[in-house]
């Protein structure tokens, strides 16, 4: 059931600040005559501000007689609120409840009330009253005030896409300091954060928005209702499609929010907009000076603001779509992760660890991500990039894939291409089922990725290759479901390459195969797939040079290779001349080389632990090696067999094998220290 507010006696000037600990969002809290719903600033143990009216310090009458006495002068600050109402208590009637969704900082108090006014405008209309209690909130009750003089151009934008300030009420009070209050418009009794933490909240979202087909035609879409992750992915295509509207309005005004945050963006019944929040702290973009050190600086200083905001919009999208991120302890694992420098490009691998597979929310948000190849995870990485110069603007979110729906035609960039065959190969990697119709599928997406690799040069690949890496796929042999009874019961876990580089001033690369597994000792396999813990550790030194990948014609290729790649290159062919590819390939025909990063190795050193003892006799354990190589790939025993490296990216990587083979890699940014 929604929690709409807590009820009191209405004497607005009589208030005591009083903190109490809970988390109101999901327990029971009753009514009660004394309390009113704000959040503490408290940094040890989450608070809630509340509101105690005395019993009989002082009425509304006597308030205002406070009011009307005269004051000895107009601050400075007040006179630059002209352009705003400024009111009196007595033009409005206050409500005896406050809804939860409105709860503000430790320094203000939160009151809902209606104009009484017959004269004003906003006669009978539902208002908020914030009263701003210290120095610094009245500054941002003022700030709030004075940006609308640069949204006054476009007021209709303003009134859709921002909570609406309509004035303040400022009056002495009796200690000699001056009372604000500002007076802004009511958008619903939940912030985003409230309706996302209720149990029935998409469809009580559809409802309030009153989602239909003509609704959805401004997200590219024509249908309504279907599953839940197709409902669940309209309806965040319209809150983001508005956020990044009303965040870029801001933009646009050389203003920037700063306080981005779940908690701040409300949404109206009325208009269904989505309300980006009081711009208390909304910061210039620009610094009033001539000379041009200082204009670089406005540019740095714009560039830097936009992109905090772009973080703050990726860090709301990625708790709508992930609703386990709503948890503060997953949350802060996901926060950590960004913080230690680490490229978002990886949060899939990294998620994928976190996230319960059994969670009661299901996996909803991975699905909503996976689609449309990966779209969900390219813009959600975009929106965090380390790097704010990376960050993608609201215009550009607003066309990208993941946001248009299928009634939209868009044409994706070369890097969204890039990204989506590479996302595909990697979900077509995770069925574990490999057919020839998979495996025929998974090479032609590898021959592409190579085509279109955007970091052929050496130097590129020595700043992207040191890493950890997860092979994921190899196009070579396949063993799949056999009869055989092998020597040794051995289990593969997770196989990765570690990449580093001795120097800066050469080209050397250490390469090291780290190959877990599990050994079961018996004839038959156990149903828990326990046993004794190995790995297998392979090291040899590369080194890096330029190189170019040759397609030999059908006619000279009589060998018997592994994998046939004639076939996939015919394939490859017929694809590109294509309509559908002919504008995203940059060739015309089938090239006869690509360039390559080349690997020449030395040599090799070949390390076994187990963490238990054995107890077996060493044939057992040349047996456990042996089985160990049967279910490998070669390339991983014996690094030497590996000859070139045809595509690199922030997280995933291709290698081609002596036979032809090629080995595909995602980075991994897993800390095993976290799980």
């Amino acid at each position: 059931m929604a929690l709409c507010g807590i009820g009191w006696v209405p004497r607005v000037e009589s208030v005591e600040i009083v903190y109490f600990s809970g988390n109101l969002s999901k327990g029971l809290i009753r009514s009660s005559p004394i309390r009113l719903i704000g959040k503490s600033s408290s940094s040890n143990q989450r608070h809630f501000l509340g509101v105690r009216c005395s019993p009989a310090r002082k009425s509304v009458s006597s308030m205002e007689s406070e009011e009307n006495a005269p004051s000895a002068q107009l601050d400075s600050a007040e006179e630059e609120l002209e352009h705003v109402t400024r009111f009196k208590i007595s033009d409005f009637k206050i409500i005896d409840r406050v809804s939860i969704g409105l709860g503000g900082r430790a320094d203000e108090i939160i009151f809902e009330a209606s104009v009484k006014n017959a004269k004003s405008p906003l006669y009978d209309s539902r208002v908020v009253l914030r009263r701003l209690t210290t120095a610094q909130a009245q500054r941002r009750g003022k700030r709030a005030i004075q940006v609308l003089k640069k949204l006054v151009r476009r007021r209709l934008m303003y009134h859709s896409y921002s909570v609406q300030v309509h004035g303040y009420i400022s009056s002495p009070t009796s200690s000699g300091r001056g009372s604000f209050t500002l007076v802004h418009g009511y958008h619903g009794s939940f912030s985003l954060r409230h309706w996302l933490q209720q149990s029935d909240w998409l469809p009580t979202l559809e409802a309030t928005l009153v989602l239909d087909e003509e609704s959805v035609r401004r997200v590219g879409d024509d249908t309504v209702g279907g599953p839940a992750v197709s409902r669940q992915l309209r309806l965040i295509r319209i809150l983001m499609r508005d956020l990044l509207i009303g965040v870029n309005y801001l933009h646009s005004h050389g203003l920037a929010h700063t306080e981005l945050r779940l908690e701040n963006v409300h949404i109206s019944p009325v208009d269904r907009h989505i309300k980006v929040g009081i711009l208390g702290n909304a910061a210039d973009f620009y610094e009033n000076s001539s000379n041009s050190s200082a204009l670089d600086n406005n540019l740095d200083r714009r560039q830097m603001m936009i992109a905090f905001d772009m973080r703050c919009v990726g860090f709301m999208m990625a708790k709508m779509v992930l609703r386990e991120l709503m948890d503060p302890l997953i949350f802060m694992k996901f926060k950590s992760f960004l913080m230690k420098g680490k490229d978002p490009s990886c949060l899939r691998e990294f998620l994928l660890k976190i996230l319960s597979r059994n969670s009661p929310l299901g996996n909803t948000g991975l699905q909503i991500l996976d689609r449309n190849w990966g779209a969900g995870w390219n813009l959600l990485s975009s929106l965090l990039a380390t790097k704010p110069s990376k960050r993608i603007s609201c215009l550009d979110a607003l066309r990208h894939p993941f946001l248009c729906g299928p009634r939209w035609r868009v044409v994706p960039s070369m890097d969204i291409i890039r990204w989506g065959l590479g996302s595909t190969a990697v979900r077509i990697t995770e069925e574990y089922i490999y057919g020839q119709h998979q495996r025929s599928r998974l090479s032609y997406f590898i021959e592409l990725m190579e085509m279109l690799n955007p970091n052929s040069k050496p130097k590129n690949w020595l700043d992207l290759l040191p890493g950890k890496w997860r092979l994921v796929y190899c196009t070579g042999r396949h063993i799949g479901l056999t009869l055989r009874q092998p020597p040794a019961r051995v289990l593969i876990g997770d196989v990765h390459l570690s990449v580093s580089r001795a120097s800066k001033l050469n080209t050397d690369l250490s390469f090291t195969s780290d190959i877990g597994f599990t050994v079961m000792i018996g004839r038959d396999w156990p149903h828990d797939k326990t046993g004794i813990i190995g790995k297998l550790q392979v090291d040899s030194l590369f080194r890096l040079t330029a190189g170019r990948r040759l397609y030999l014609k059908e006619e000279k290729t009589k060998g018997n290779f592994t994998m046939d790649p004639s076939n996939v290159q015919d394939s490859l062919a017929k694809k590109l001349s294509g309509k559908k590819w002919r504008k995203a390939i940059p060739f015309k025909e089938f090239p006869s080389s690509l360039p390559v990063a080349k690997l020449a190795s030395g040599d090799i050193e070949v390390i076994m632990n187990l963490v238990d003892a054995l107890n077996q006799d060493v044939e057992t354990a040349r047996n456990i090696v042996q089985e160990v190589r049967t279910l490998l790939p070669p390339e991983m025993f014996d690094l030497s067999k590996l000859v070139c490296g045809t595509y690199v990216d922030s997280r995933l990587l291709v290698l081609r094998g002596v036979n032809g083979s090629a080995l595909l890699f995602t980075r991994s940014c897993v800390d095993e220290s976290s799980r």
